[in-house]
């Protein structure tokens, strides 16, 4: 069976049938998971962690039917669910599972009673008071994350390790009935262990520990036990990120390791980096010291599933997506039921500079050569997201902007994954100079390769991190960006969270100083290229207060400047309005460069 909620609602599903019913909730459910017999469903309500028999007659021993018994305690903390931090920034999205016997569930209890709070009101309706929320502030607490075994027949054991020293749960799973994996990280997050813990007593064993003198870059899959007892480990050189296992290198030799997938066959499923950065492949890596093996072929981004010996290769490139199972019987080619792309996109890929950064060119549909064109600068730039890579879904809206009459221009700055670990690392406690330094001279290096680019029109847009390079390219290299559309932007990231922030910037009251440097505020004086801001009122992920400091320092500047600001639109712009915004930039940017 399959489980799911859709708008608050809970439903069960008979894959073999199809036939689906609505289970009785407590509340509006989020996050449901069924236990492996299929007989419960563990589903959160108002901050409180529900179990439910998929019948929907209660825990499944007939004594409460309806929405099922509250299993976490009224306590005054969230139940079963992950925190900002954890859901936003280090790669766990959830904070219930299953005992594999489905006689028990761990429970992440969460206590934000220290955060300070931060309100949004909805300007359209003054009569109605503000919304709260808790949110981790770069420099100030995190929220009290806990995990508790909570049983069936009542029994509760918390599991204990060293929250103060490691604040940061990254992930958990049961190894068996009898045995938990928790990965856990200190702040700055330079020391990350992976701990057995014992679910009867609570007590935890100190299995690996990471370590690195900038941060532990995450990888996916990593750190893991294998079914044999090793541990895998990433293992970063300056050129390459590898594994380990039990702290010897496995043959890894020119990949660039992106994530361990999995297990299939006796080897460990790999997506990686081979060669130039813009392609992903799936390779086997074979834990006993065997050459790696290719699984994928041809550009693109190939990313793998697997269970059993049942591979499921995804293999997205310039001609769409295709999907693949494999399996000891042959190969099944699936049929893929999603419209086709509106546009089928060849970004000129080419890496520039001698700092070698990843850049993309998109021209117009048709264009002529000769025909000189305004530049957009589409940007990122920040850590953790790839721009430049060989997946089409990624170019659709930039052909669209190109087709409007722009050569699109994409670059990875340092600090950006998948290229090195040194090359991440270079923004290490200073975030903006390394990227305009960066994206200047790679505008620069491909307008000599592309005289088509006119490079004395230059507009520049992005959202979140991009946004804040917008700004930050218009108010500091006003001789090379003549516009800017800047969205959503943390233009001080002293009112950024604790764990991305921290990470690279260290805390505040260490790196006073990098903090400052990266503040856009006290640039507003220097504006002299049109900025359009665009922010929504309910993001509560960047705050609106970013963008609306930002404009009041403007304003004290006498600096003209447009702001848009969006009601009830949160950091993920929902509901087309992604596409309003495009429309709304583009007027922006034919007025500005003509």
């Amino acid at each position: 069976m399959a489980v799911f909620a859709l708008d608050g609602r809970l439903f069960r599903t008979a894959t073999a049938t199809g036939r689906t019913v609505e289970l009785p909730t407590a509340g509006p459910a989020f996050d449901p998971r069924p236990d492996a017999t299929g007989r419960r469903v563990a589903y959160v309500a108002d901050d409180a962690l529900y179990v439910t028999d998929a019948d929907g007659e209660g825990d499944g021993d007939g004594a409460r039917p309806g929405p099922g018994r509250r299993l976490s305690p009224d306590d005054g903390a969230r139940w079963g669910v992950a925190e900002f931090a954890a859901a936003e920034e280090l790669g766990r999205h959830r904070g219930h599972w299953w005992r594999p016997d489905g006689g028990a569930v761990l429970a992440a209890r969460v206590d934000e009673s220290a955060l300070p709070p931060r309100h949004f009101a909805d300007p359209a309706h003054p009569e109605q008071a503000p919304e709260q929320f808790a949110y981790p502030q770069a420099g100030g607490p995190n929220a009290d994350v806990r995990l508790l075994v909570l049983g069936l027949d009542g029994t509760r054991v918390e599991l204990r390790w060293d929250t103060g020293a490691f604040p940061y749960l990254c992930a958990a799973e049961w190894a068996g009935p009898d045995e938990l994996l928790l990965t856990v990280a200190d702040r700055l997050q330079q020391n990350v262990l992976l701990l057995s813990a014992d679910p009867a007593t609570g007590a935890t064993t100190e299995l690996s520990r990471t370590t690195d003198e900038f941060w532990v870059d995450d990888l996916p899959g990593t750190p893991a036990r294998l079914a044999d007892g090793r541990l895998l480990t990433v293992l970063d050189t300056p050129e390459a990120r590898g594994l380990a296992l039990d702290g010897k290198p496995l043959d890894t030799t020119g990949l660039q390791i992106r994530r361990v997938v999995g297990r299939l066959r006796g080897r460990l499923l790999c997506e990686t980096g081979e060669g130039d950065p813009f392609d992903q492949h799936v390779h086997l890596i074979d834990p006993d010291g065997g050459a790696p093996e290719r699984l994928s072929e041809g550009p693109g981004l190939h990313s793998a599933l697997a269970a059993g010996d049942t591979l499921l290769l995804t293999s997205a490139g310039p001609d769409g997506v295709r999907r693949e199972a494999r399996t000891p019987h042959g190969t099944v080619t699936l049929t893929d039921l999603a419209a086709a792309l509106p546009y089928r996109v060849e970004p000129l890929l080419a890496r520039v500079t001698e700092r070698g950064l990843p850049s993309a060119v998109v021209y117009p549909r048709g264009h002529l050569p000769g025909r000189r064109l305004p530049v957009l600068l589409d940007v990122y730039g920040g850590p953790g997201f790839q721009a430049v890579a060989n997946e089409p879904r990624r170019w659709q809206l930039k052909q669209w902007w190109a087709d409007q009459g722009f050569a699109v221009v994409t670059v990875d700055n340092g600090g950006t994954p998948f290229v090195s670990p040194a090359f991440t690392r270079t923004v290490f406690r200073r975030f903006s100079q390394v990227a305009l330094d960066d994206q200047v001279a790679a505008l620069r290096a491909l307008g000599a390769a592309h005289p088509d680019l006119d490079l004395g029109r230059v507009g520049v847009r992005g959202w979140s991190y991009g946004g804040y390079f917008a700004a930050l390219a218009v108010l500091r290299r006003p001789d090379v960006f003549h516009a800017a559309c800047a969205g959503a932007p943390p233009t001080d990231f002293r009112l950024y969270d604790t764990a991305y922030t921290e990470r690279y910037l260290d805390l505040p009251q260490q790196n006073p100083e990098g903090y400052a440097a990266d503040c856009l505020l006290d640039d507003a004086a220097s504006l002299a290229r049109p900025l359009l801001l665009i922010h929504g009122l309910a993001d509560d992920n960047v705050h609106p207060s970013n963008t609306l400091l930002l404009s009041q320092a403007l304003t004290r500047a006498g600096r003209p400047h447009s702001l848009l600001a969006l009601p009830g639109i949160t950091h993920m712009t929902p509901g087309g309005v992604q596409e309003q915004l495009a429309q709304a930039e583009l007027a922006f940017l034919r007025a500005s460069l003509g």
